[in-house]
C-alpha cells in the first residue's frame, strides 16, 4: 500500500494564524490569545489540523482545479456533508461521518428544507476514514508571543482599547495521503470502512465503478482518482488562510516541502528538519539515515521544494548534498530540488506516468 508522504514548513514572520479567543485575567476584556503548547522549554505556537484542513478546503473550493465540494447540512446541534464520495471530491479525500436521525420530526424537517434538494438519501450510518492525514503544525522552536496593544478611536468618545498576541516562528507540519484509499469506497460493516450504504452502492453499480469483491469495495477509474489527488496537491501548493490576515498578512503557502511516494504510512522525514537559534536547520545525517533505512519503501524520487531567500544556507546544503552519491537510494531514487510549487508539480507528473499506475493499487 503506497502513500504520498510529505513534510512542509510555513514562514510565520509576524502572525496570529490560529487563535484561542479571549484570555482570562488580562488587563482588557477583549484580549485575544494564540494557540500554544506549553512546555518546560517555553511556548510553541501551533495551528490545529482542523484549521489547516479548513484552509485547504476553502482554497480548493475557490480554485480553478475543478474541485467538487460536498454541500453541508445542519440539523439543530449537528452538521454533516452529503457523505457521497462517488460524487464529491472532499467526501472522498477528507472523510466523513453520517448518522441521520430516524425520528419522524427530523425526517419531516429535512423533507421540508428546500436547500436540501439533490441530497443523497442516507439509509444507514456511514463513516469514512480520511485518506488525507495531516498533523498539527507546530513551531520548530519555543517563542514568547508578543502582546500588541491597540485602540479603536474612529468613534466619538473615549478610545476602546484592545489587545492581541502574535508571534514570529517557522511552523512544521506532516501529511500523508493513502493512494489506494483515494477513490476506493468500502461497504464493510466496520467503523471507518462502511463508506457506502445501499443507496450509494446502487449509485456505484449504476456508474459502472470497478467492483473489488474480495475487499467489499468499489473503485473509481484511475484517471478520475488521479484528477482528485492532483487537485488536492495543487491546492496545497497554493493554500491560503489564517486568522488576522488584515493586520499580519501571512503567506501560509509552504516555503519548504519534502515529498515522496512510499510504502507504508509511517512518516520517514519527520526528523529531517531541526532548528538552530529558532531557524530551520537541515539534519543531513537524519536525511541520509532515512534514505538508507527506508530504501525499500521509497518508490519515487524525493522531491524537495525550498524557496530561494528563505534560510538560503540550508537550501545550499541540500543542493550540495543532492549531488553526492549518498543522496541516492540503493534502488536509484534521488533528490530533486526546486521551488515548493515545482516540487508538487514534479510529484504530480511522476504519478501520471503509466508505469506508476501501480501506486494506486
Amino acid at each position: 500500500m503506497t502513500y504520498v508522504t510529505g513534510l512542509f514548513l510555513i514562514d510565520a514572520n509576524a502572525s496570529a494564524l490560529n487563535n484561542l479567543g479571549a484570555i482570562e485575567g488580562e488587563r482588557y476584556d477583549n484580549s485575544t490569545g494564540v494557540k500554544v503548547i506549553r512546555t518546560n522549554e517555553g511556548f510553541y505556537p501551533y495551528i490545529s489540523a482542523q484549521a489547516f484542513r479548513y484552509w485547504l478546503r476553502q482554497t480548493l473550493q475557490q480554485s480553478d482545479f475543478g474541485w467538487k465540494s460536498a454541500p453541508v447540512y445542519r440539523e439543530e446541534k449537528i452538521a454533516y456533508t452529503d457523505a457521497n464520495p462517488i460524487k464529491w471530491w472532499d467526501d472522498d479525500l477528507f472523510g466523513y461521518m453520517r448518522a441521520p436521525s430516524k425520528r419522524e420530526s427530523a425526517k419531516a424537517k429535512r423533507e421540508a428544507d428546500s436547500s436540501r434538494m439533490g441530497e443523497t438519501e442516507t439509509t444507514d450510518t456511514i463513516t469514512r476514514t480520511s485518506p488525507f492525514r495531516v498533523s498539527t503544525l507546530v513551531s520548530i522552536a519555543p517563542v514568547r508571543p508578543t502582546n500588541d496593544f491597540g485602540v479603536m478611536s474612529r468613534q466619538d468618545g473615549d478610545p476602546v482599547p484592545h489587545e492581541h498576541q502574535f508571534y514570529r516562528t517557522t511552523l512544521q507540519g506532516l501529511f500523508s495521503l493513502s493512494l489506494k484509499s483515494s477513490g476506493t469506497f468500502w461497504y464493510k460493516k466496520k467503523t471507518g470502512f462502511r463508506n457506502l450504504d445501499d443507496v450509494r452502492i446502487d449509485q456505484a453499480k449504476a456508474e459502472n465503478l470497478e467492483l473489488l469483491e474480495d475487499e467489499k469495495a468499489y473503485r473509481l477509474p484511475k484517471d478520475q482518482r488521479l484528477q482528485r489527488i492532483t487537485s488536492l496537491f495543487e491546492g496545497m501548493a497554493k493554500i491560503e488562510g489564517g486568522a488576522k490576515l488584515s493586520i499580519h498578512y501571512t503567506d501560509v503557502s509552504p516555503v519548504v516541502v519534502i515529498l515522496a511516494v512510499t510504502k507504508g504510512g509511517n512518516h520517514i522525514f519527520s526528523h529531517v528538519i531541526g532548528e538552530n537559534k529558532g531557524r530551520p536547520e537541515v539534519n543531513l545525517e537524519a536525511l541520509k539515515e532515512s534514505l538508507q533505512i527506508f530504501n525499500d519503501e521509497i518508490v519515487s524520487d524525493i522531491f524537495i521544494g525550498w524557496v530561494r531567500g528563505y534560510s538560503e544556507e540550508e537550501r545550499n546544503k541540500i543542493e550540495a548534498f543532492a549531488k553526492t552519491a549518498e543522496a541516492k537510494t540503493e534502488n536509484g531514487k534521488e533528490i530533486k530540488l526546486s521551488h515548493p510549487r515545482e516540487a508538487f508539480k514534479n510529484l504530480i507528473a511522476e504519478m501520471k506516468k503509466p508505469e506508476n499506475s501501480v501506486w494506486l493499487e
